[in-house]
């Protein structure tokens, strides 16, 4: 029995073999042109990086220098001085010293998160309502183009994503190289932001250091001998870092020259409602302009005006002739944009379209930029009294005669340096202060430091 059992079990081995022995065959046999084998047991090996340029690369990545804004801002937590003060960055700060979130825009998360407002993706040139709501804002509800709807917009990265697809639409279209002039002095970053798109960046005379004023007949100047169809950087009220605007009347001479030679305009607009403290009133510039006939390329922040620092909400926006050209330049800026950084973030974009959008939020808003505005103004007058009482020699006019959120104290990089070494007070090196950092508790204290060294 045993016997027979054993039979039948070689039988059945035997056809099993039979079966898998064609297939067995068949895959062998066609092992090269399908670059097929049987799995074979292996000993994996330790991974090894070769010498060469694949490995060495980031051995000759050099250090790269700190920001001279933000890095001094990691220079002040450093800082173990329980008196130290900063006002290096432009963030607005309150009486108390702190962060102050509008109510305005508070009440607009309120509503976002009462209505169940979902987390989708934005469309690549994020959302219709908002950007509507940013060209109203800037242009006014009631301009032509606006009207005609003539304005190509996009929703963008706060003022830096918008200058930097601006930069880039007009390096495509314009050529790379194309000569872009921009202030002397002017914020740290455009610089870097037009390098980057390939641009070819010149400066034009801005600030007169004596009179800590406008240098407008050196300003005229080098606009009219600048090439004709270059682009011209402009900063649309509350110029960075200098404080110093353009009067009315100067802005009309600047918008003859650019007309006369043919520039293309490039507005930067981050401080609307910090200048005069009504966001319409510091338009003024960028509607003179549209009336003027000038195709404009406008690139907008709301990080100052609405304290949305962190939530990175921004719009570019070109003035067009036509409709038609409108959506032909917008599709262009939506292909900038997909590769970039594909749609953008919805949340501060939200807030903005709620409170621009809504008959209460919106004169409410308006209201709490003024007092914004105003306390800055406050500060200023204060200064100025408090150097003047440390018996300062020196003139001090001009603190209140700049405006926006910056002070341009024409203190030199190694007074600068004295003050935070020596007093804890932090500053960027080419002497701007940030009047939203000095407050009622502080102002003594700046205001002797700054006496103390410039010795005047």
């Amino acid at each position: 029995m045993l016997k027979k059992s054993w039979n039948y079990g070689l039988r059945f081995a035997a056809a099993i073999m039979r079966g898998f022995a064609f297939p067995l065959l068949f895959l062998a046999g066609q092992a090269t042109a399908f670059s097929f084998a049987m799995p074979v047991p292996r000993t994996r090996m330790p991974l090894t990086i070769r010498g060469g340029a694949g490995a060495d690369y980031i051995t000759d990545v050099p250090m790269g220098p700190a920001d001279p804004i933000l890095g001094l801002t990691e220079e002040f937590k450093k800082d173990t001085d329980p008196d130290k003060i900063n006002l290096s960055i432009g963030a607005y700060r309150g009486d108390d010293g702190k962060p102050w979130v509008l109510p305005s825009v508070r009440e607009a998360e309120k509503r976002m998160l009462e209505r169940g407002d979902v987390k989708e993706y934005a469309p690549i040139a994020g959302f219709p309502e908002f950007v509507k709501a940013s060209l109203a804002f800037a242009y006014g509800e009631d301009s032509p183009a606006v009207l005609e709807d003539r304005i190509s917009g996009v929703q963008a990265l706060s003022g830096t994503g918008s200058l930097r697809i601006g930069a880039t639409f007009m390096s495509q279209y314009m050529g790379e190289g194309t000569p872009i002039y921009i202030s002397d002095p002017t914020w740290g970053n455009h610089l870097q932001i037009m390098e980057k798109a390939g641009l070819d960046v010149k400066r034009y005379r801005y600030f007169e250091p004596t009179t800590k004023g406008l240098d407008y007949d050196g300003m005229i100047e080098d606009l009219k001998a600048a090439p004709e169809g270059s682009i011209i950087l402009l900063h649309a009220c509350a110029h960075n870092p200098s404080g110093v605007d353009p009067s009315p009347e100067q802005w009309k001479a600047i918008s003859d020259v650019c007309k006369e030679g043919n520039h293309v305009v490039f507005f930067d607009c981050a401080y609307q409602g910090f200048a005069t403290g009504d966001a319409r009133a510091d338009a003024f510039a960028i509607r003179l302009f549209v009336e003027e006939g000038h195709n404009l390329m406008l690139a907008q922040s709301y990080a100052k005006n609405f304290g949305l620092y962190g939530e990175r909400v921004g719009c570019l926006s070109i003035v067009c002739k036509s409709t038609e050209e409108k959506d032909r330049v917008n599709s262009q800026l939506k292909r900038v944009i997909r590769p970039m950084y594909s749609s953008p973030p919805i949340h501060g974009a939200g807030i903005v379209q709620e409170v621009l959008g809504c008959d209460v939020l919106r004169p409410q808003y308006y209201e709490e930029c003024k007092s914004m505005a105003d306390r800055i103004a406050e500060m200023r007058v204060l200064l100025k009294a408090e150097l003047i009482a440390t018996g300062s020699t020196l003139s001090w006019e001009f603190i209140t005669e700049q405006i926006g959120m910056f002070a341009y104290t024409g203190m030199t990089k190694d007074m600068c340096e004295k003050l935070i070494n020596k007093h804890h007070i932090f500053l960027t090196k080419d002497g701007r202060v940030s009047m939203a950092g000095i407050n009622s508790k502080n102002v003594k204290k700046i205001a002797a430091a700054i006496h103390d060294v410039t010795q005047g």
